[in-house]
Formats: C-alpha cells, sequence, structure tokens
C-alpha cells in the first residue's frame, strides 16, 4: 500500500511486484495488476469519507435484496432505523455519529452492496466509525448482502482490533446476525517488523496488513551494501585487498551450489571456481566456512546449482519465468530456511562456505602470491 511513498520513476511498480513475489497476497497498486497481474486489492480512502458533508441525498437510495426477490429497500432510511438500535446496544449518548462518514458509507455500500468496507477512524473509532459501520452493514444484512470488512489506521491497532471483535461478537448475537462476528478486520499506518510481529501474534484479531512505506522505502536497510568489482581479468584472479574484511572480494571466475540435507533442509551454499567439478550428492567435500579458521567436510544429499545463464551476447538464452513461477520459488526457498535464519532479532546467519581451491586461491593473493 506504499506506491505514493515510493522512490524513483518506477519504485511503485518494481516495489509492487517484489513485495508480491517476496510473499505478500495482493497491491493496491493497479498498474502492477495490469501489467504484471499482482492480484489488487485495498479499501476505501479517508478522501472518500471526508467529501461527504451528511446533507446529501443518494440519486438512488433504493437497493434490491441480494437474491432479487423482493421489493427494493430505501438503504438510507434503513440506516437510520438501524443506527437508533445499535446506538441504543452500545451504550452510546445523544452525541449523533457523524453524518457525513455514514454518507459516504451509505453511498459506498449503494455502490458496492456485495463488496462493502467502512474505514473507522476518519472521525472516532467508537463513538462514530464503529456505529455507523455497523448501521450499514446490519442494513446490507436484512437484504441478504455480508459486508466485507473494515479497516483502522490510527492508534493502537492490536488493542483495538480486539475491542471491535468483541462489539462484533455481542451485535451479532444480540441482532441473529452470526456473519457480524467474523467480518474481517485490517489495519495499516506505517508498520514495520516490530508491529508486524506484535499484530500477527497469537490472539490477534488482525486479518488483514496493509503495509506501506516501510516497504516501499526501506527504512531498515536504506542501500545495498555491495558494488560490482572486478574479479578476473583476461583469465587472471583479481582481488581487491583492504583493511575491512567486508569490503575484500573473492577472486576469479566462480559457481555457487546449494547444499541440502536428506530432509530437504539447508546445509550452506558452496563458492567455488568456475572451473572445479560440481560437488557430488552423497560424497563428502571439504570446505571453508566464512570466517572460520578451519574447513570442515559435509557430505551433501542433494546438491542444486545456484547460477544460471539467462543472458548472453545480450540475448535471451530462453525463456523468464512468470511472475506467478517466481513467487512460487521465492515461497519454496523461504520454507526451506531455519526459523533461527527468520526471526526478527539477533538471527542467526545463514552459512556460506569456500571450497578448498578457493580458499586456497585468495589466501595466495591475500599474501601478495601469484596464480
Amino acid at each position: 500500500m506504499g506506491l505514493r511513498r515510493a522512490q524513483g520513476p518506477d519504485g511503485g511498480l518494481t516495489a509492487s511486484t517484489y513485495s508480491y513475489l517476496g510473499g505478500f497476497d495482493g497491491s493496491s497498486n493497479v498498474l502492477a495488476g495490469q501489467l504484471r497481474g499482482v492480484p489488487l486489492a485495498g479499501t476505501l480512502a479517508h478522501s472518500f469519507v471526508t467529501s461527504f458533508s451528511g446533507a446529501e441525498v443518494p440519486p438512488d437510495p433504493m437497493l434490491a435484496p441480494a437474491a432479487s426477490q423482493g421489493p427494493r429497500v430505501d438503504l438510507a432510511a434503513c440506516v437510520e432505523a438501524w443506527l437508533e438500535r445499535v446506538c441504543a446496544h452500545l451504550g452510546l449518548g445523544v452525541q449523533e455519529p457523524h453524518r457525513g462518514e455514514r454518507a459516504a458509507f451509505v453511498a459506498y455500500a449503494l455502490a458496492f452492496p456485495r463488496a462493502f468496507q467502512g474505514l473507522l477512524d476518519t472521525y472516532s473509532v467508537q463513538r462514530s466509525g464503529l456505529p455507523n459501520f455497523l448501521a450499514v452493514a446490519l442494513a446490507l444484512g436484512e437484504l441478504g448482502y455480508r459486508a466485507v470488512g473494515i479497516r483502522l489506521d490510527s492508534g493502537d491497532l492490536l488493542q483495538q482490533a480486539q475491542e471491535i471483535r468483541r462489539v462484533f461478537r455481542t451485535v451479532a448475537s444480540q441482532f441473529q446476525m452470526p456473519w457480524l462476528e467474523s467480518v474481517p478486520i485490517a489495519v495499516s499506518n506505517n508498520i514495520d517488523e516490530e508491529e508486524l510481529a506484535r499484530l500477527a501474534q497469537e490472539g490477534s484479531e488482525v486479518n488483514v496488513i496493509g503495509i506501506g512505506t516501510t516497504v516501499v522505502t526501506c527504512p531498515r536497510q536504506p542501500s545495498l551494501g555491495c558494488v560490482y568489482k572486478l574479479v578476473s581479468v583476461g583469465g587472471q584472479p583479481r582481488m581487491k585487498l583492504t583493511e575491512d574484511p567486508e569490503k575484500q572480494t573473492l577472486p576469479g571466475s566462480k559457481a555457487a551450489f546449494r547444499l541440502l540435507g536428506s530432509d530437504g533442509s539447508l546445509l550452506m551454499d558452496v563458492l567455488q571456481l568456475a572451473e572445479e567439478p560440481p560437488p557430488q550428492p552423497g560424497q563428502e567435500l571439504r570446505v571453508w566456512p566464512r570466517g572460520a579458521l578451519e574447513a570442515c567436510v559435509v557430505r551433501p544429499a542433494h546438491v542444486e546449482p545456484l547460477l544460471r545463464l539467462c543472458i548472453q551476447q545480450g540475448q535471451l538464452c530462453g525463456p523468464l519465468p512468470s511472475l506467478a513461477e517466481s513467487r512460487a520459488f521465492a515461497q519454496l526457498s523461504l520454507g526451506r530456511l531455519n526459523p533461527e535464519h527468520k526471526r526478527l532479532e539477533q538471527p542467526t546467519p545463514y552459512q556460506v562456505a569456500l571450497s578448498d581451491e578457493l580458499q586456497a586461491l585468495v589466501d595466495r593473493l591475500s599474501t601478495g602470491g601469484s596464480s
């Protein structure tokens, strides 16, 4: 949901595409849906709600029942009748919920009776947004329609979702509308990794989480700490030496392989020189984990090559995977990772190792030797 704050001329399209590839269920960016096939989802906006004053008269307030049986009903009048019952049930005082907000909800319901949703925090969630939503949702329910959700965009989202779910349950019981208990609750408002973990915890009543700014602008890692460096000239390996170990490069043209256990779990990734024979399943392999002082021996049950030639001399070597295929592959890869690698606090680094030959080349060049 971060299209308006995405960076760069095509940042919104790029963020929408790769967020979906990485695991999001959809995007509010309709261009990503048109061009890349990303599923689209969204809610109504605060600007829509505030554009109504309450003095508006719907051009046609009449709505037919969902089953197309029976006479059309004046939805606006029906909502007013339900509002009185809802306010009495909620114990609200003499202050009337915002008329403009209610008019916006009625207009939305008339346009999309099968997809009605409410944005509850334009004015006050408890005193206005919630009763107005319930009045419209119950009026639609009488006609056989089901509201599809609400959205919260401010305040303590977790606490509000729990309170609203309790209200939904009591109102559903009071007015014999059991479907109201499970109306989805969506939340948004600059959600970052910590808030996401809180909203997704056990017992949360949140069903949908909309994330924007913190995923399209990447405040936690605003730039990628790597650059393109020369590793070979005319077949001769080259290596950048520096006092900062993280900035040292690995010399020579390389191949990369993923080693897996018999249960499909990830053991490590191995980098080796391109001319070396690839690792073989079931055979012992001596490798040097990055940062380790000694080599270790690993026996993979499965070996997957990680590099595939896609473009050669400016031409595609074969068809590229579709977005759906790339998404499925990304989800499979993420699913293989141990939870220790994916935890938010102090994740365990994923292990990458060098082959014996590559490590020997690094040692020779680091000490000034020739290849």
